[in-house]
């Protein structure tokens, strides 16, 4: 059984002044599956936590209940599994395979029937290396499928996934929702996405979040849409077939600011050769493992490559080499986890470290984080410790701290994750103006949109570079 029940349920987190989420109630069945939607910072990943019991009392405050067959969830958690939105933050072995078997270990299932499932689980996901792969080699979106094939060989009651596809390339995206749509009939599915085209398949029934409180709307997909589909577009809700306009350069630049030439890095990435110039918006594709992130990290100066040479800014020296305010001053990067680049324990203090490391006075750096707050629709979150944002915040306040040095080149790890309409069409339109003013942008990303909408140029990255295959059945 796996039956949900929330009763004027809150949360929120400590040294925060507003509710995370507030008010909800919220019944689903066993057997339902429930795509849960609402505009970034509505509390959906907060939800998820709850009914997974990984709200710890001493990290924030309550309000209302929450039940799982009855039961609190911390008392459920072994009917429950949940997909992060970090697939980073629930790896914890140094292999594969072993990662994919812990779960099952924890939970005492017979040696025999551990390997089996952990090879059904990843083979559903599409997982493409053999068990001894290090998840430490991993790619986001590899990492991605691993966490997923970690929680289908629970075989959990209730399955949470928080953007499950955000990162995955659309091959790999394609093959995890064919995994989920392939989840036994009796298991209850709640699923955070804002693609809501795509995720609409899985699921019978729809649950829209009010940002302030409450429940917006619930009921079978075409129904809502159909009464507040115009509304939620306006609120930042990805309903099918609003359009959005395209925001190609009118002009491109003819400077250069960056090339790579023959540029590789172990096996991780394979020898590459582009530029990025002035004024223009170059999309990096490719499927999961190509080596993208990889690249973005030499491009901004922030891992060395094994082979090749990248120039930029007619400077003799690699980026690699530059002083760390050169740098900061000519490149601003922003990382596939937002996380892995904050540095302090305030927004506000964050959009101020690059300012401050170029030696700007107090004014004029109180002028450029209140501009960027307001631009990206941080402001009332200023105070907040950055690792209790949502995912759609932290990518907003990971991409304002690349931008606080006003930087020329701007390179983007996945930018538009997380994102709802709304303040993905904010944030689109913001690199554009950056584009348009002479600015170069390159931007890893798996969003066709992004593509479609934004890319002046598109540099696709081969397959993946995989290692000879191994039996996944065999135990080590």
């Amino acid at each position: 059984m796996s039956r949900v029940e929330l009763r004027g349920f809150g949360w929120r987190h400590a040294g925060r002044r507003a509710w995370a989420v507030r008010d909800v109630d919220l019944t689903v069945e066993h057997g339902e599956r429930v795509l849960l939607l609402g505009p970034s910072g509505a509390g959906k990943s907060t939800l998820l936590a709850a009914l997974a019991g990984l709200l710890p009392a001493d990290s924030g405050e309550s309000a209302g209940t929450v039940t799982i067959d009855g039961l609190e969830p911390r008392a459920a958690r072994d009917r429950v599994g949940i997909v992060f939105q970090d697939p980073q933050t629930q790896l914890v072995m140094a292999r594969s395979g072993d990662d994919v078997a812990f779960g099952l270990e924890n939970r005492g299932v017979p040696a025999a029937a551990i390997w089996p499932r952990v090879s059904d689980a990843l083979d559903r996901v599409g997982f493409p290396y053999p068990i001894t792969r290090s998840t430490g080699a991993l790619s986001g979106g590899e990492a991605q499928r691993l966490a997923l094939a970690g929680v289908l060989a629970l075989r959990p009651g209730l399955l949470l996934l928080d953007e499950p596809t955000a990162n995955l390339d659309p091959a790999g995206a394609q093959l995890v929702r064919e995994a989920i749509g392939r989840s036994r009939d009796d298991e209850t599915l709640i699923v955070v996405e804002h693609r809501v085209a795509e995720a609409l398949p899985l699921v019978d029934r729809v649950v829209v979040l009010e940002p302030g409180g409450g429940i917006r709307s619930d009921g079978a997909p075409e129904v809502v849409f159909a009464a507040y589909g115009d509304r939620l577009a306006a609120e930042g809700v990805w309903v099918p077939g609003f359009a959005i306009p395209p925001l190609k350069a009118g002009v491109r630049g003819t400077g250069e600011l960056a090339r790579a030439d023959g540029v590789a890095v172990g096996q991780r990435l394979a020898p590459v050769s582009m530029c990025v110039g002035e004024g223009e918006v170059l999309a990096v594709t490719g499927p999961n493992g190509a080596g993208k992130s990889t690249l973005a990290l030499v491009l901004g100066g922030l891992l060395a490559p094994t082979g090749g040479q990248v120039t930029a800014f007619g400077d003799p020296r690699p980026p690699h080499r530059w002083k760390a305010t050169t740098l900061t001053e000519r490149i601003g990067s922003v990382f596939q986890n937002p996380e892995h680049q904050f540095v302090t324990a305030r927004v506000a203090d964050e959009l101020a470290v690059g300012p401050r490391r170029l030696g700007r006075g107090e004014a004029e750096i109180k002028e450029t984080v209140d501009a960027l707050l307001d631009r990206l629709r941080l402001t009332k979150l200023a105070q907040a410790n950055p690792y209790t944002l949502s995912g759609g915040e932290a990518r907003r306040l990971s991409v304002a701290t690349a931008l606080a040095t006003a930087p020329r080149l701007l390179v983007l790890d996945e930018p538009t994750f997380g994102q709802d309409r709304r303040t993905w069409i904010e944030l689109v339109t913001l690199l554009a103006t950056l584009r348009d003013e002479g600015h170069g942008v390159v931007a890893i990303t798996h969003d066709d949109d992004f593509v479609q909408k934004l890319a002046d140029r598109t540099f696709p990255l081969g397959s993946p570079r995989l290692p000879d295959p191994l039996p996944r059945r065999r135990r080590w």
